[in-house]
């Protein structure tokens, strides 16, 4: 945690906090399915429209909805946006992880919770703020059903107000997140505006945490590794993907998907391009190996498990010196493993993957940026030496 400093006063024996600015770390701890991720990365874009340096990090078990799920927004003026260990801020909206994640921070941070909870028993050497979301989102969402997903947003008011937000981004952000739904767009901008109103009129500033424009974030857009690698797929003039969904590369392939929609249809309305859904891992390299054989640039996209399955084609593209690149978005563990927690475990099995004497060429990412380079240098390489190209990524790197 950022360092507290305290003044004391000398006339009044008053002790105040010294102001720290663009330098947190905050969690929302809420419950999968609830709708936070629009508010986590609303969120996180006002942060960043404001022009300070932030990254945010899901951190969520593999889990159905209903059960807990953590984002971590990590802002920091000079640019160290890592995750770290230590939260500043806590947004608590969960009931069964509110107590482990207060009783979990260091002292001095700051906690947001649902009134309901009483979290402020539970410690004194902590800055509490209680909030009745119930009660305020009833009166902005007249739908039942649709309140459960309105209620994070009015977090996002009350964070926008403690930390000194300007609205103005939080509403820009809003309307970004929700742009093909003007409807669902104000609901949610209402929410927000509740929340920062009750915060004004009943919460006092007690912890020492805000956020300050800068101009750090200029010219600079928020992505993550696997649609940066999408992207850098499209750039390489890749044609032909062929995938079978597993956590943690699915994204990659519907986030390129859509790129190839909006980018890739010719002038008469048809795709320069065929991107296939699988029956399985087997199928999905077989059809790589199929169009690189044609001469297509193709590709796929899987984690651990699937590398497995598919050592036996690769060691026939291997062996015919066929281009093919295979994106492998390690997880930690053999068959389910941990398909939500992060690994670099694949690196020496991928290596020489198949039966015999093969040595693969691997790119081994460690930025956003170079999830998008080495997309267009593995399509390159691919081609060049005439065999299959790993991209070895990560879910920490990728989503």
């Amino acid at each position: 945690m950022a360092t507290t400093d305290v003044a004391l006063h000398e006339a009044s024996g008053r002790v105040e906090l010294k102001r720290i600015v663009n330098d947190m770390s905050i969690q929302v701890g809420t419950v999968n399915g609830s709708g936070s991720q629009s508010s986590n990365t609303v969120l996180l874009r006002t942060i960043f429209q404001m022009g300070v340096p932030v990254s945010g990090k899901n951190l969520f078990p593999s889990n159905i909805a209903g059960l807990p799920t953590w984002y971590t927004i990590r802002a920091n003026k000079d640019g160290y946006i890592a995750r770290k260990k230590e939260i500043d801020f806590c947004v608590a909206m969960n009931p069964e992880t509110a107590q482990q994640d207060v009783m979990s921070l260091a002292a001095g941070a700051a906690v947001l919770y649902d009134e309901p909870l009483n979290l402020s028993s539970l410690r004194n050497d902590l800055v509490f703020y209680s909030v009745p979301y119930d009660k305020l989102v009833a009166a902005v969402c007249a739908e039942a059903k649709l309140r459960k997903l309105v209620k994070n947003m009015i977090y996002v008011g009350v964070v926008a107000k403690l930390l000194e937000l300007d609205m103005a981004e939080v509403e820009k952000a809003i309307r970004k997140q929700f742009a093909t739904k003007a409807k669902a767009a104000n609901l949610n901008m209402a929410a927000a505006q509740a929340g920062y109103d009750y915060a004004a009129a009943n919460l006092v500033k007690r912890d020492p945490y805000y956020v300050q424009r800068m101009d750090k974030t200029k010219g600079k857009i928020i992505i993550d590794g696997n649609s940066a690698a999408a992207l850098g797929c499209m750039f390489a003039g890749v044609t032909v993907v062929t995938w079978y969904p597993i956590t943690p590369s699915s994204s990659l392939v519907e986030t390129l998907i859509d790129y190839m929609k909006e980018y890739r249809i010719a002038p008469d309305g048809k795709a320069t391009f065929a991107i296939v859904q699988a029956e399985d891992e087997l199928a999905a390299i077989g059809m790589v190996i199929g169009a690189g054989w044609a001469g297509a640039r193709a590709m796929t996209a899987t984690a651990g498990p699937g590398i497995s399955l598919m050592a036996e084609f690769t060691g026939l593209a291997y062996y015919t010196e066929i281009p093919a690149v295979v994106w492998d978005i390690q997880r930690v563990g053999p068959s389910t493993g941990l398909p939500t927690r992060t690994s670099q475990g694949d690196i020496l099995s991928t290596a020489v993957l198949s039966h015999g004497d093969t040595k693969h060429i691997l790119l081994i990412p460690c930025s956003v940026e170079e999830c998008f380079s080495m997309a267009q240098d593995a399509f390159d390489l691919a081609e060049q030496f005439q065999t299959p190209v790993f991209v070895m990524s990560d879910l920490d790197l990728g989503m």
